[in-house]
């Protein structure tokens, strides 16, 4: 029996396709006729994997979620939050176009559940108030997503003239394209750091608050 010519379809492969698609033209751009026209079958091929686009981008929001490592909470509070924004980007720095559909929230998607679950038990564990936790979380989140979702260095042309006569302080701007993953990359870490640096200041102030109100209650009980 002789092969088809077209591929047998399968949900990897329509989600592969559909990614493509959203890296290429952009997240508003995708519907399921163009999927179909980028398989090179009819739409209603996809319907028989996927009832709707959404379930589609469902799929393919999990596959970048099961990336994300929320496992290191485990060697404090810091290391954990640093690991997981750190893997977080990874995920999703290859797809910025994408980035847009996971920025709404967990939503009711299992593997956001499991992070979010995660991360925030972490923080708690760890002595953060429940709060501060959902703030901290949040604020990542809010960071990685910044980070991911362009690139600052390709904001730029690498003609000079654009910039060294009007902008003074932009002179070497003209060379930042050529060293963007770089840039983009250090530029995260230092985010990340300063950030966890003053939230290291933060869970300072929150444990002597806590030391003070022991002392005042040990003192209570010993005077009564």
């Amino acid at each position: 029996m002789a092969r088809p010519k077209v591929p047998l379809l399968s949900r990897e492969r329509i989600r592969e396709a559909a990614l493509t698609l959203i890296d290429r033209d952009g997240l508003a751009e995708l519907s399921m006729r163009k999927l179909a026209a980028e398989l090179g079958v009819q739409a209603a091929s996809l319907y028989t994997h996927y009832p709707t686009k959404d379930a589609v981008l469902d799929d393919i929001a999990a596959g970048l979620m099961a990336r994300v490592d929320p496992s290191a909470f485990d060697q404090g509070w810091r290391i954990g939050l640093t690991s997981w924004a750190r893997s977080y980007r990874d995920a999703l720095v290859r797809h910025p176009n994408f980035v847009a559909y996971l920025a709404a929230g967990p939503g009711t998607r299992d593997e956001n559940l499991r992070t979010a679950d995660a991360v925030h038990g972490g923080l708690v564990s760890a002595g953060w108030p429940p709060r501060e936790a959902t703030m901290i979380g949040a604020a990542t989140r809010y960071l990685v997503m910044g980070a991911t979702m362009g690139s600052f260095s390709r904001g730029f042309v690498d003609d000079i003239q654009v910039y060294r006569d009007r902008y003074p302080h932009l002179e070497q701007a003209h060379l930042l394209r050529a060293k963007a993953d770089e840039i983009d990359a250090e530029s995260f870490e230092l985010a990340l750091s300063a950030f966890t640096d003053g939230l290291g200041l933060r869970f300072d102030a929150i444990e002597k608050e806590r030391a003070r109100r022991r002392r005042a209650r040990s003192g209570s009980t010993e005077s009564g």
